[in-house]
């Protein structure tokens, strides 16, 4: 489909989704709750682009990832999508649940919940089947929903289904299959997820609001932007003061805080597969990272700050910053 097409298609769901907006949301965003430590902190790794049966260095990552979270003490991980490789998990007694997550991370550091959102991979299987419960009974770490609320006391994270977002899934979607259950009418489902998102920002008296998700919003890597996310989602990060957005998608370490905004883009999309010099053009006033390797990120949360630190697949220290709730004073550490 030629690009004037596509761009109409994205000015009629736009149009479509305003529209719809000015109506009541139907419902609410899921909720859970993971109290912080006593000393209000939360320790917690990001991993994304993970789920290829050990292969692409994905147990060397998995390896690291319970020696730095043995260290940090964390509370929880973080799946930003694409769990499941090529394409998603068959069903809920898909074996790849075992060959690619429970015998894979086996450390007992990272025997903690595991917050995940669905990837476009993961939409090319049975949805699903990794949002049934039959899999937190396999595995009790296993927790994840289209889209959702963490409320961490000083933090909130808000989980985002993003996959539905992008266009071209729906106009070209070239060879693939995708599980388009529980999503259609398209329009209808972002236009709700929207509102509830806006809805869920507005109430949070978090110290610190993240919205986590697969795609990227801004990216050097090689699915650079998504123009669907910066139209539709980045407002309400722009006006509810978001400090992250938090995604996989581009297999690489990346680290952009906007010029404009002030909100920190980090990119945790290194789990096993990745993409060597893929690397496009940016302002390097705004690049403070971008490493074409495997690894995972860590956030160390307190209510003055959030610490993250991004490791190789050997473990080794790649990138440090401190966010500042005083983002005069962020820098790196």
């Amino acid at each position: 489909m030629g690009s004037s097409c596509l761009k109409h298609g994205m000015v009629m769901l736009v149009a479509g989704v305003f529209c719809l907006l000015t109506s009541p949301s139907i419902g609410e965003l899921p909720r859970f709750e993971h109290h912080a430590k006593p000393e209000e902190s939360l320790n917690v790794l990001v991993l994304g682009d993970w789920g290829r049966k050990g292969t692409h260095n994905q147990s060397f990552v998995a390896h690291q990832m319970g020696i730095v979270g043995e260290k940090l003490n964390i509370d929880f991980v973080i799946s930003t999508g694409d769990n499941f490789y090529e394409d998603g998990l068959k069903g809920v007694d898909d074996p790849a649940f075992y060959e690619s997550f429970v015998d894979i991370y086996t450390a007992p550091s990272l025997q903690k919940t595991w917050y995940s959102v669905l990837g476009n991979h993961d939409y090319r299987g049975d949805v699903e089947a990794q949002l049934s419960p039959v899999l937190r009974q396999k595995d009790s770490r296993w927790l994840c929903l289209r889209s959702f609320i963490l409320n961490g006391e000083i933090v909130e994270f808000f989980f985002v289904d993003t996959t539905p977002f992008v266009e071209e899934y729906f106009t070209d979607p070239k060879e693939h299959t995708y599980d388009w259950d529980g999503v259609l009418p398209r329009a209808t489902y972002l236009s709700e997820l929207l509102k509830d998102v806006d809805s869920a920002l507005v109430e949070s008296k978090a110290k610190w609001k993240m919205v986590v998700g697969h795609h990227t919003i801004n990216s050097a890597g090689h699915h650079g932007n998504t123009e669907d996310l910066k139209q539709l989602l980045v407002p309400i990060l722009e006006a509810n003061n978001v400090d992250a957005y938090i995604n996989g998608h581009d297999h690489c370490l990346q680290h952009i805080i906007d010029k404009n905004s002030g909100i920190h883009f980090l990119t945790s999309g290194g789990g096993s597969k990745a993409w060597s010099s893929d690397v496009k053009p940016w302002n390097l006033e705004e690049l403070k990272l971008y490493y074409d390797g495997q690894g995972f990120m860590s956030m160390q949360i307190t209510k003055s700050n959030v610490d993250i630190v991004f490791y190789d697949v050997y473990g080794n220290t790649l990138h440090t910053w401190s966010i500042s709730k005083d983002r005069n004073v962020a820098a790196w550490i």
